[in-house]
């Protein structure tokens, strides 16, 4: 899969995991991590956001399997998400 599908795949799915409980949407993030690694070289820029998206996936992950708040996490994961594809795009 290239990155600009597995960017938009991480969206869509991130999307989707918001909206569900804690138990169901961290086999949903951890799905994530696969497609958010880096498969072939890339500019220093996409790498980043490449990064960026697979940090803040990480960073809702541990939040919920803490069963602390993941409120404020989602959309700034999107928002890597997003910017990864725009940069691949």
């Amino acid at each position: 899969m290239s990155d600009c599908e597995n960017a938009a795949k991480i969206i869509e799915a991130l999307k989707a995991a918001e909206q569900e409980p804690a138990q169901t949407a961290l086999p949903i993030l951890n799905a994530l991590v696969r497609l958010s690694q880096g498969g072939r070289e890339q500019s220093l820029e996409v790498e980043e956001a490449r990064a960026n998206a697979f940090m803040a996936i990480c960073e809702i992950g541990k939040a919920l399997h803490r069963g602390t708040s993941a409120d404020d996490l989602w959309a700034p994961a999107i928002a890597a998400a997003e910017r990864w594809l725009s940069l691949v795009n």
